[in-house]
């Protein structure tokens, strides 16, 4: 494997409590040194002068649609995407057709990731069987084939004594239960968040209790089982007071958002773009701040990409039938350098923290560090470039996303992952 060095980059390793300019040598698939000259000779040098150069991004939330929607993504297209937006490492959701739910579906995905994957895939498994809330899945015998993290998103687990199973077989097992919060008799048929937007655009609203109320639920039951629990996409204000309350309590309890929770309001589904429809929905002004502040006080730990492709022909039909969902590979990180960074609400070394070291230690991945030893994921970032995001250079194989067609700024310019260059000034493919 051909050695890489990297000259001049900001170094950015808030692991090791690292912010400022060095030079990183990796070797051998791994990160051999970190030093503020790097005199050794190298085959492929890469200037990173003005670059911000990270541990490889991690997103613990994804959807990548294969097996059964291929025609949306594939591990192959998702995984491309997942390099242009600067992620080494991706999760992806169990909610395939059919459903991840068992030793066999787990271990035939991982032979098609081994193929295909671009970037670093880890399965979670579905809680329940066919993610149909009646049964448990196998969660032993999902651990022995490799999956230690389960969710059944896209549905919460309704039942209270099901969920009450879930938390104690994963506690036996030492896995960690993602749970999305959504209380379906309260969402029941709703289309984006219930309140004036809904009520002026006359689509049916989803009430933000029908997200706190589970959240409530699932806190208390994991305090009671004294048991860890990762909430998904939090989105509104009254989650966020659940959850820090939980965690002054000393509830074993993380957090993740998405970046369209703190850049887009309810509003945006003023013009019934179906590529706003996502769930949770876009809610208001005074929970998109609420998700920054709890950002920036560490009350939400991580930041997700909740990317979730569907076909043009899914998404061009009127708003009530639309599905849910908007890709976020390839925009995550722009929107979070412009909603973030710029706006004073995190800085450099904490967003590259809620991007790959907090979701690797929340996972239980040896991710998200710049260690010497370490393998060598790394992100080179060019945080003040300004780009167009254009359907026609997308690599994800959807394009449902409301920033389509927008500028935004800076984006992941180089990807390794390995050791290996896999994009160069943007360019996929392997160069080193």
């Amino acid at each position: 494997m051909n050695s890489i060095l990297i000259k001049h980059g900001r170094v950015v390793d808030p692991a090791n409590k690292r912010d400022g300019v060095f030079d990183i040598l990796i070797k051998g698939g791994k990160i051999s040194r970190v030093a503020k000259k790097i005199n050794e000779k190298a085959k492929v040098v890469i200037d990173a002068k003005d670059k911000i150069v990270s541990p490889g991004l991690v997103d613990m939330h994804a959807h990548l649609r294969e097996p059964g929607r291929e025609d949306e993504e594939t591990i192959e297209t998702g995984t491309r995407a997942a390099l242009r937006g600067g992620f080494t490492s991706v999760f992806c959701m169990p909610n395939t057709d059919p459903a991840l739910d068992s030793p066999d579906a787990i271990k035939d995905l991982a032979k098609t990731i081994g193929k295909t994957a671009l970037s670093n895939v880890f399965i979670i498994g579905a809680i329940t069987v066919g993610r149909r809330q009646e049964a448990l899945c196998d969660f032993s015998a999902m651990r022995e084939a490799g999956v230690r993290w389960f969710s059944d998103d896209g549905s919460s687990v309704e039942d209270p004594e099901l969920m009450v199973n879930a938390l104690k077989a994963a506690k036996k097992e030492k896995l960690l239960l993602i749970e999305h919060c959504e209380d379906k008799k309260i969402s029941k048929t709703g289309v984006m968040n219930k309140g004036f937007v809904s009520t002026k655009t006359g689509l049916r609203g989803i009430p933000k209790e029908s997200e706190s109320i589970r959240v409530r639920r699932d806190i208390e039951l994991a305090e009671k089982i004294d048991t860890r629990i990762h909430i998904a996409h939090v989105s509104c204000l009254k989650s966020v007071e659940l959850i820090k309350n939980a965690k002054k309590k000393g509830i074993r309890i993380t957090a993740e958002t998405a970046p369209h929770y703190f850049s887009l309001t309810d509003e945006a589904c003023q013009c019934y773009d179906t590529n706003t429809k996502v769930n949770p929905p876009l809610r208001t002004a005074e929970d998109v701040e609420a998700i920054k502040i709890a950002l920036r006080e560490n009350t939400i730990d991580a930041i997700a990409t909740d990317h979730a492709p569907h076909t043009d022909a899914e998404k061009g039909v009127e708003f009530d039938f639309a599905p849910f969902g908007m890709i976020g590979f390839e925009s995550a990180l722009s929107i979070a350098i412009e909603e973030l960074v710029d706006k004073k609400i995190l800085s450099w070394p904490e967003l590259i923290k809620k991007l790959s070291l907090s979701p690797s230690k929340i996972l239980g991945i040896k991710k998200g560090t710049l260690t010497e030893g370490a393998g060598a994921d790394i992100t080179i970032i060019d945080p003040e470039k300004k780009w167009v995001y254009k359907k026609e250079e997308r690599a994800s194989k959807s394009s449902n996303s409301p920033y389509m067609g927008k500028t935004l700024k800076g984006y992941a310019q180089d990807v390794i992952v390995g050791g290996r260059l896999v994009m160069k000034e943007r360019k996929l493919g392997v160069c080193s």
